[in-house]
């Protein structure tokens, strides 16, 4: 299985950067689905943990299902869906995480947190029965 892992900091130059890694990782065709996760998850560590967190981005597999992580050490600081009304200009990121990836869940490990999704990037699949896992430790 083909993997990327970036150690990187929550900044906001960090996020097109991560976007293009993942390009480059899984081929621009494969990827859109995978970028848009991933600017979501990074910008959701920005907001609510702060500039200049640490986190680890993980990408698994390349052909028709891909993993997405990000870690943080922030194993309280739990991410809750929001309804965000027409006029909110944020608090849309785990509503389009459930939008665009087939599963997605939290994991809470020892002094760190993984917020992951499951991509089905072959475009003769469709998203049906996605499913929310959330897991604690």
């Amino acid at each position: 299985m083909n993997s990327l892992t970036l150690r990187l900091l929550a900044t906001p130059g960090a996020v097109p950067l991560a976007r293009h890694a993942v390009r480059e990782h899984l081929g621009p065709g494969a990827s859109p689905d995978a970028e848009l996760c991933v600017s979501e998850l990074l910008t959701n560590a920005l907001a609510h943990l702060g500039e200049g967190t640490p986190v680890t981005l993980r990408i698994t597999g390349r052909a028709a299902r891909t993993r997405v992580e990000l870690t943080d050490p922030a194993p309280h600081a739990w991410p809750v869906r929001r309804h965000p009304t027409d006029g909110d200009e944020s608090g849309r990121g785990l509503a389009l995480l459930d939008a665009l990836a087939l599963q997605w869940g939290v994991i809470k490990g020892p002094g760190s947190k993984t917020v992951w999704c499951e991509l089905e990037l072959d475009p003769g699949h469709s998203r049906h029965g996605r499913v929310a896992l959330i897991t604690g430790g």
